[in-house]
C-alpha cells in the first residue's frame, strides 16, 4: 500500500450551546466525536453517511476552516495544528477543498478568469503576475471548459460547468489532496457523471488523493478506494469498496445499503429490505455505550452500556474495521448476471426508431435501425450524439438589455 499522506487521530469537533441570561455554555454538539482514519498516496477515500452525521465538519476540521476541539491531523509528515501564520499558508497549498453548491461557492460579482486566479493572489510566488492569465486558460482548458471565456461571470455558466470551475480553482495550486464536500449532490445525473469522469481523469494525471464525501452510495462506490460509514460523529465502519459494499458487518451499513435502488428487475419484491426505527438521536445529548444501539435491530444490554472500539473484526473473507460488538457480515443484494442473454433486438442500437417499424409482435420490419440511420444519414444528420461535446456554454447575449425579435 502506498504511504500515508494524512492521518487523523482522535479528530473532536465540539460546538458550545449557550443558554440563560449570562449566555453560559450549557452543553455541546458534539459533531465530530473521535474519528481516526488514514488516507495513502493516490487513493480515493469516501465518506458516506446520513445528513447531520459529521461528513462536512470533518472535511472543514480537515482543511482547518474549523479549529478542532481535540485531536491532531498529520499532513505528509507535518502536524497541521501546530502551524501558524507563513507555515500556514505554504501548507494550505498542499490541501484544497471543493464545496458542494456551485452556485454559492462562487463569487457572482467575479468573472471566471479572477475567480481561478485568485489563488495566485495568496500565493503570488507559484506563478509569476505576467503568467497568470495563461495559467487560468491552462486549468479551464483541462476540466473541459473553454479557455476563452475567461471574462464570463459565474451566472452565465450551467450548473456542471460551475462545479467545472470550482475544480479548476481547487487544482490550480496542484495540491496533494483534494476534500470533496458532495461536490455532484446538487447536478443532475448525466453531469454528475461527467463530473465525476473528470475528477478521475485530473486524479491520475495530477497524481491527486481525494477525500469524497457524498450521501450517494452508488456514487461513492464508483469513484471510492475505500469507504468509511459515519454516524452521529463516530466512524462505524472502515474498508475497501468491496468490504464494505459485499461484505458489510455494521448494522447500520447495512440498513444504508438495503435501501439503495438496484438496477435489475428480477430483484423486484425479492431484496430485504432493513427498516431503522426511531429517531437519530440528538448529537448535543448522544446515546451512552454504542450511539446506534436505538436505532439497531441487534441491540443487546452489552450495547448500550458499552461503547465498541472501531477495530478489525471478522466479515466471512478477512477482516476490516467496524465499530460493533455483534459485527457479522450480511449479504444485502444478490444480483442475477445478465451478462449471457441476448439483448432485445429493439434496444440494440442507441439510433431514434419510428414506431411504424415495428411489427405487433414485437419484430423488426424492414424499416430497422439500419434503414433508420441511412435515412438519417441522408436527412443531413450525419453527426452522432456521441460527436458532439457533452459540456457546451450556454450561448449568451453580451447585451442583456438588446431587444430580440421573437419571430425570428
Amino acid at each position: 500500500m502506498a504511504d500515508v499522506i494524512l492521518k487523523a487521530d482522535d479528530l473532536v469537533k465540539h460546538y458550545p450551546i449557550k443558554g440563560g441570561v449570562l449566555r453560559t455554555t450549557v452543553g455541546h454538539v458534539k459533531a465530530v466525536d473521535g474519528v481516526s482514519f488514514e488516507l495513502h498516496r493516490g487513493e480515493t477515500l469516501g465518506i458516506v453517511g446520513e445528513s447531520g452525521c459529521g461528513k462536512s465538519t470533518l472535511g472543514r476540521v480537515l482543511m482547518r476552516l474549523e479549529e478542532p476541539t481535540a485531536g491532531t491531523v498529520n499532513f505528509d509528515g507535518i502536524d497541521m495544528f501546530s502551524q501558524s501564520g507563513s507555515a500556514m499558508r505554504k501548507l494550505r497549498r498542499d490541501i484544497q477543498i471543493v464545496f458542494q453548491d456551485p452556485y454559492t461557492s462562487l463569487n457572482p460579482r467575479k468573472t471566471v478568469g479572477d475567480i481561478v486566479a485568485e489563488p495566485f493572489e495568496i500565493h503570488p510566488d507559484v506563478v509569476p503576475k505576467g503568467g497568470r492569465k495563461k495559467a487560468v486558460q491552462e486549468l479551464l482548458a483541462l476540466v473541459g471548459l473553454n479557455p476563452e471565456h475567461i471574462n464570463r461571470y459565474p451566472h452565465q455558466f450551467s450548473g456542471g460547468q460551475r462545479q467545472r470551475i470550482g475544480i479548476a480553482r481547487g487544482i490550480a495550486l496542484r495540491p496533494k489532496v483534494l476534500i470533496c464536500d458532495e461536490p455532484v449532490s446538487a447536478l443532475d445525473v448525466s453531469v454528475q457523471a461527467q463530473v465525476i469522469n473528470l475528477m478521475e481523469k485530473l486524479q491520475d494525471e495530477l497524481g491527486l488523493s481525494y477525500i469524497f464525501i457524498a450521501h450517494d452510495l452508488s456514487v461513492v462506490r464508483h469513484i471510492s478506494d475505500r469507504v468509511g460509514v459515519m454516524y452521529l460523529g463516530r466512524m462505524v465502519e472502515l474498508g475497501t469498496e468491496e468490504e464494505i459494499y459485499q461484505r458489510p458487518t455494521h448494522p447500520y451499513t447495512q440498513a444504508l445499503l438495503s435501501a439503495v435502488p438496484v438496477p435489475d428487475p428480477t430483484m423486484r419484491g425479492k431484496r430485504e429490505q432493513i427498516v431503522l426505527t426511531g429517531d437519530v438521536p440528538s448529537p448535543a445529548n448522544p446515546p451512552k455505550g454504542c450511539r446506534f444501539h436505538t436505532r439497531c435491530f441487534k441491540a443487546q444490554e452489552r450495547c448500550s452500556v458499552d461503547d465498541p472500539e472501531l477495530m478489525d473484526r471478522p466479515d466471512g473473507v478477512a477482516a476490516h474495521r467496524s465499530a460493533c460488538h455483534y459485527a457479522e457480515p450480511r449479504v444485502i443484494v444478490e444480483t442475477v448476471d445478465v451478462s449471457a442473454l441476448a439483448p432485445d433486438p429493439r434496444f440494440a442500437t442507441t439510433d431514434v426508431v419510428d414506431h411504424d417499424a415495428f411489427s405487433d409482435d414485437g419484430g423488426l420490419l424492414p424499416a430497422d435501425a439500419a434503414s433508420m440511420a441511412e435515412r438519417s444519414h441522408a436527412s443531413g444528420e450525419s453527426e452522432g450524439p456521441m460527436d458532439r461535446p457533452h459540456d457546451i456554454t450556454r450561448v449568451v447575449d453580451n447585451d442583456p438589455s438588446e431587444k430580440r425579435d421573437p419571430t425570428n
